[in-house]
């Protein structure tokens, strides 16, 4: 059955009650999700305030018929004055990076609060493993809600400077798995399970002596014997926890990979769950950006143009290839230089053009707060020619690009727990 043609109305229509549906990207709105139904006066006036011409609603959707529009006499022609385009256009970006760096700054808020939580639920899990189990489960939801609603920001903001280090992985391997449950069509069941068990998925590091948690240097075959022992400490915590077997099966797979070459029983790819074989990509990708040694890290694009081209045999292919699709060759968060060498943050993409991406560009001429915003998609002759690492662009360039006031998760790579 064809999809039912798109309804538009005027902002004059709009009233409580209607579903209407953003056709704008994530930064270019102040609210936390782009499809929504208006429930208040406050809502009516932040979407007029918006100054677009139409907006799209969904009939079906909504609680009533949007308002008949009311015809007015032409007023008299006025004589004003020509607003200037440059001061016009001017006012425009700061506007929108005001609200990009309000919606950054509210993710941030709840990432660093559900870190805190994370650090809390750690350190109850062995005298109150019930109450852990609540708070776990409250995370995930939490994190589904507030972090989901846009993925581009949810991206920006994953592991950002503010979180505890500690636990930040846990959260990024959170996010990204139930983005990747999401792209992958799974249900709100599936997708909570699938967070929970990637939110516990290293509860077996518990055992692990901390002089090998944390050891810079390679390990002997014996600290990696017992580093890889974790799953297994996992899977009998989790057991004690009487925890779901899809979560169970997470916290002891996480590691195989689906040519036998993983731990801890050298699975092969129809062995291992379906959401095991999730968060094994999220998590290896999340290694690759944040590892242990900050400088071992790589860019988001290289990390998947890693998993690829160069480790494609571990995964899941369906899974890899709808990783990288919601991700974006570029993903939101990246470090870019143009052909032309300008240096750009990507904002965010359309998923049909990944080469294509939003971005801000570093422009030493123009205040930070005006900064211009480009959408590759109408610049035919601009094009991204690299990704690059933080430490490849000059301190000036890294200071201006970053809009939340601190490097976010693919700007500041720092992870101390694996």
């Amino acid at each position: 059955m064809p999809a039912a043609p798109a309804v538009y109305i005027t902002p004059e229509q709009l009233c409580i009650g209607l579903y209407v549906q953003l056709e704008l990207g994530w930064w270019e709105h102040d609210f936390t999700f782009s499809n929504f139904k208006i429930k208040d006066e406050a809502q009516l006036k932040a979407l007029r305030a918006l100054g677009l011409q139409r907006l799209r609603y969904d009939p079906a959707r909504s609680d009533c018929a949007p308002l008949e529009l009311v015809a007015e006499p032409a007023p008299e022609p006025v004589e004003q004055a020509k607003p200037d385009p440059a001061e016009l256009a001017r006012q425009a970006r700061a506007a929108k990076l005001g609200v990009l760096r309000k919606r950054l700054a509210e993710v941030d808020r709840t990432f660093v609060q559900a870190s805190q939580r994370v650090k809390t639920l750690n350190q109850t899990l062995r005298n109150q493993p019930e109450e852990a189990l609540k708070q776990a489960g409250e995370v995930v939801r939490e994190l589904v809600a507030a972090l989901l609603g846009e993925d581009g920001a949810a991206l920006h903001s994953i592991n950002g400077k503010a979180a505890d280090d500690a636990y930040s992985h846990l959260l990024n391997v959170t996010v990204l798995s139930v983005m990747l449950g999401r792209q992958l069509g799974y249900d709100s069941e599936a997708c909570h399970s699938l967070g929970l068990g990637a939110l516990l998925h290293d509860i077996g590091k518990m055992e692990v002596p901390s002089k090998v948690l944390l050891k810079n240097e390679p390990l002997t075959r014996p600290e990696q014997q017992l580093f890889q022992l974790h799953t297994e400490f996992g899977l009998r915590r989790g057991q004690q926890l009487m925890l779901d077997d899809e979560v169970l099966r997470i916290i002891h797979e996480h590691h195989e990979h689906c040519d036998g070459s993983g731990y801890p029983r050298g699975l092969r790819e129809a062995a291992i769950g379906r959401l095991s074989r999730v968060v094994c990509i999220t998590n290896h990708f999340d290694n690759l950006c944040n590892p242990l040694n900050p400088r071992d890290a790589i860019s988001p694009h290289e990390a998947l143009a890693k998993m690829f081209k160069q480790q494609r045999e571990y995964f899941d292919e369906v899974a890899l290839k709808a990783f990288i699709r919601s991700m974006g060759v570029y993903p939101p968060g990246s470090l870019v230089q143009l052909e032309d060498e300008r240096y750009a943050l990507v904002l965010g993409m359309h998923p049909s053009l990944p080469l294509k991406p939003t971005l801000i560009l570093f422009e030493p001429k123009i205040p930070k707060e005006e900064a211009l915003i480009v959408n590759l998609e109408e610049e035919p002759n601009l094009a991204i020619a690299r990704s690059l690492r933080p430490a490849q662009l000059p301190a000036e360039a890294l200071e201006y690009l970053n809009p939340r006031q601190q490097l976010s998760y693919y700007v500041d790579p720092r992870q101390r727990s694996r």
